[in-house]
């Protein structure tokens, strides 16, 4: 009784995973959804390579979302609120062709990728912008998560 025991405490321990997600503090992870078709002429740019365009609707996000067409009808979605600091009044990013830079700090990110493009040498963590779930069906661009 006591080597099955063992036995399977020893199995417990081994599938224990000690990896920790690297959350994010200054962005609450909102749960939405939100269609944009690209019939419209609002969405329309994103029927463009390389094209993004932001949408700052009140249920979108924390302060909105930057979506991107990268090709092949693949689509990113990222947070529009800076991610390295909580939501405040300068916190909602700016878009200029595939960078979307933050007012507050002057922090770049790429819309293809979210990575950060200025990230300072000063041995701080920075964090890369929020991705969403972005899916294509028809001509209509799902946003969720």
């Amino acid at each position: 009784m006591k080597r099955t025991f063992g036995f399977i405490l020893f199995v417990f321990l081994l599938s224990c995973d000690k990896q920790q997600t690297n959350r994010n503090p200054f962005l609450q992870e909102i749960g939405f959804a939100f269609d944009l078709n690209l019939n419209l002429p609002l969405y329309s740019p994103l029927t463009n390579i390389g094209s993004s365009v932001y949408v700052g609707n009140q249920q979108v996000g924390t302060k909105g979302v930057f979506v991107t067409n990268t090709g092949f009808d693949v689509f990113r979605a990222f947070e529009a609120s800076c991610p390295n600091h909580a939501p405040n009044s300068c916190s909602t990013m700016t878009m200029s062709g595939q960078v979307a830079t933050c007012s507050c700090e002057d922090y770049e990110y790429s819309l293809f990728t979210g990575q950060m493009l200025n990230r300072p040498d000063d041995g701080r963590r920075y964090y890369d912008m929020l991705e969403y779930r972005a899916s294509f069906s028809g001509n209509t661009v799902i946003v969720s998560n």
